[in-house]
């Protein structure tokens, strides 16, 4: 039994195809399946079931897969021990961040980390909250930015800041002027949403509960649209589409032609934007580090949380 075997089939019941996973490895399939089935037969069990379209995980096979992955992050913290000692930030810090903070963050953020720690390049990955935290779990990333609320999975987590919400509405619309909005006032107005999977999605249904209704019946397609992106929901509300509600730091620090941003009236909605990573995780001075080089990004507006 080898770690590279270990590896292989975890890609496997990660991938559920024998072809993705050989990418994923950077080897050929045949290489893969022949490591696999040697394995199988070391320990006298199947752990996969082969069909015809999907590779699917015995019950066995799942106790396996999961001793599988705590051996090869054990494996690893071995060489980030070894690797600490010589310089607690050196080598690459493997990130997640999800898609409505990445644009807004990221580019300030890259610029800190390259400032402040050189030798510690960030290895950056956008996606949906629930995948990051599976990511975390097996292991592919070592820490990630994501928004309160979520699953309590045995994270350690380290607040970052609050970020309040504001409303985005083309110009010449009736509440354009308005110094504030509350929350009621857009009961009546065409919300513009992001699709389902989008964390931030949530975060706007509980500030307008009564659009949570629209999105998932007919009637809704002439009350709600839904976009890919917080961007591309601006362009809609550009061409007087709708409303939205968007994250101060999405907020333009320009003015646009098309779009008004204002502000909630109080009491303002906020979302909680966080840093998590595994209990299990060695390198904490990387921790510290990709703190503080967030902290030492500008956000304006947001209320920075130092806890």
């Amino acid at each position: 039994m080898t770690l590279t075997e270990l590896k292989y089939i975890v890609a496997v019941a990660r991938e559920r195809h024998f072809g993705h996973a050989a990418e994923a490895c950077f080897v050929s399939q045949p290489t893969l399946s022949v490591a696999i089935k040697k394995l199988e037969e070391e320990l006298d069990v199947k752990i996969f079931e082969r069909g015809a379209n999907e590779v699917s995980v015995t019950p066995l096979g799942e106790e396996i897969v999961r001793q599988a992955q705590q051996v090869i992050e054990q494996a690893a913290a071995i060489k980030e021990i070894a690797k600490r000692g010589k310089d607690p930030v050196s080598g690459p810090l493997r990130v997640g961040v999800i898609y409505t903070i990445g644009p807004y963050l990221l580019p300030d953020l890259v610029r800190q980390a390259i400032e402040r720690v050189p030798q510690m390049p960030l290895m950056l990955q956008e996606n949906f909250t629930v995948r990051l935290l599976e990511m975390l779990r097996t292991g592919e990333l070592d820490c990630a930015i994501m928004a309160e609320p979520f699953p309590d999975t045995g994270l350690a987590v380290a607040p970052l800041y609050d970020e309040p919400f504001m409303v985005a509405v083309p110009a010449g619309h009736a509440l354009e002027q308005r110094k504030t909005i509350t929350a009621e006032e857009l009961k009546n107005e065409t919300m513009l949403l992001l699709g389902t999977g989008h964390c931030f999605r949530d975060h706007v249904l509980e500030v307008c509960p009564e659009y949570a209704r629209f999105s998932s019946d007919a009637e809704g397609i002439r009350k709600s649209f839904e976009g890919s992106s917080l961007e591309t929901i601006k362009y809609m509300v550009a061409s007087g589409m709708g409303i939205t509600v968007v994250p101060l730091l999405g907020v333009p620090s320009e003015p646009q032609p098309h779009i008004r941003y204002v502000p909630f009236a109080e009491p303002v909605p906020t979302r909680r934007v966080v840093l998590a990573w595994r209990r299990t995780f060695t390198r904490y001075e990387a921790i510290a580090a990709l703190r503080n080089a967030i902290y030492a990004c500008e956000l304006p507006g947001v209320a920075r949380l130092t806890a």
